[in-house]
């Protein structure tokens, strides 16, 4: 829902929605060319800016697909401090390919972590150089569209779906909302966890899906914390004091799950893809030493913990521990889900594109 004194931007909100309109119907009757390849590529987006879990659902695919094929994701690199295009290897750093794909490849080293600002011109770059591939992840291209991908999947937040939602600068929209209708597969994420078969519908109703759209329901699971540089110390207490380090766009469901783990807690919060300093570690380290009891931790999200890890000397002694997150798709349909993508990529024939 639009914020009162973010009313007085409708006007730009107008004319910046005008441009992407147009922008969009040029791409539409062809004069603004999108280049489709004979190859599975899946594309992961949104119509707002950040909060609806495109990197949990990118892992999701990653985890789903992996075993089976050989897959490869391809990010803008947000806030990277190189350009162009590049594959992360042992040497790679945050700063090199930006949180979200250091994140990736931290946690699947065994599949192909890429980075590109034109991803017409990379993708068969990384063909070429990684020609084993069967299946790209496109990650955040939805309103990208030199490249069309042949599965489309869309997320929308529960609490604020596209269709309550206004285009920027007066709301959270970066894309029309006549855009969804690109999208194969729709998912409301973040649901509560009680989320009724009649609510279920009504969401449907409202999102209204075009026949050959599918949509599904999922909610945010929370794993066990680890240790940020010690995989083998766990966190079992339930009554610690934490200090909770965030800096993504929503950090509300994090904020909201933490009871569950914390007798109390204090937060500092930072800007979405927010680049560590050593003044923010200094004022980290003094906020920490403020809780007064013995048993306390600083916990932080996965992608703030890729960029934090750079000063693993400096925070070799404290608790600094990271909560891992995934989607749980509802109502009983992860297997439909699954199969929709399989069924996809087995569409290909991607055989001349493996080597020996």
């Amino acid at each position: 829902m639009l914020k009162s004194f973010r009313f007085i931007l409708l006007p730009l909100s107008v004319l910046y929605g005008f441009i992407i309109w147009l922008r969009n119907k040029l791409y539409d009757i062809n004069i603004f060319k999108s280049a489709s390849f004979n190859f599975p590529i899946i594309c992961v987006g949104n119509l707002a800016i950040g909060g609806t879990g495109k990197t949990p659902m990118v892992e999701y695919l990653i985890r789903l697909l992996k075993e089976n094929y050989k897959t490869a994701t391809m990010s803008r690199g947000y806030k990277r401090k190189t350009k162009g295009f590049a594959i992360a290897d042992k040497n790679t750093t945050a700063l090199d390919i930006g949180d979200e794909p250091m994140q990736f490849y931290k946690k699947f080293p065994d599949i192909t972590v890429s980075v590109a600002e034109d991803r017409l011109a990379s993708i068969p770059q990384l063909l070429h150089d990684k020609p084993a591939t069967k299946v790209i992840i496109l990650d955040d291209a939805f309103q990208h569209r030199q490249v069309k991908a042949g599965l489309n999947i869309l997320l929308t937040e529960y609490r604020d779906l596209f269709t309550r939602d206004f285009i920027l600068p007066a709301g959270n929209l970066r894309d029309i909302k006549a855009s969804y209708k690109r999208a194969d597969i729709i998912i409301v994420t973040k649901c509560k966890s009680h989320l009724t078969e009649e609510e279920k519908d009504k969401l449907t109703d409202e999102i209204k899906p075009l026949p050959h759209q599918k949509i599904f329901f999922t909610k945010i699971e929370y794993g066990s914390p680890y240790h940020l540089f010690n995989k083998n110390e766990k966190f079992l207490s339930p009554d610690t004091n934490i200090l909770l380090i965030c800096g993504i766009a929503n950090p509300k469901p994090i904020k909201e799950i933490l009871n569950t783990y914390a007798a109390t807690y204090d937060m500092m919060r930072f800007r979405d893809h927010h680049i560590f300093t050593i003044d923010d570690l200094r004022d980290i380290k003094d906020q920490f030493e403020k809780i007064d009891s013995e048993n306390k931790i600083i916990l932080t999200t996965e992608k703030d913990g890729v960029r934090l890890a750079k000063f693993e000397s400096e925070l070799k002694d404290f608790p600094v521990y990271v909560f891992p997150i995934r989607h749980k798709i509802l109502f009983g349909e992860e297997e439909q889900f699954n199969n929709n993508i399989i069924d996809f990529i087995n569409r290909y024939d991607v055989s001349h594109y493996a080597s020996n």
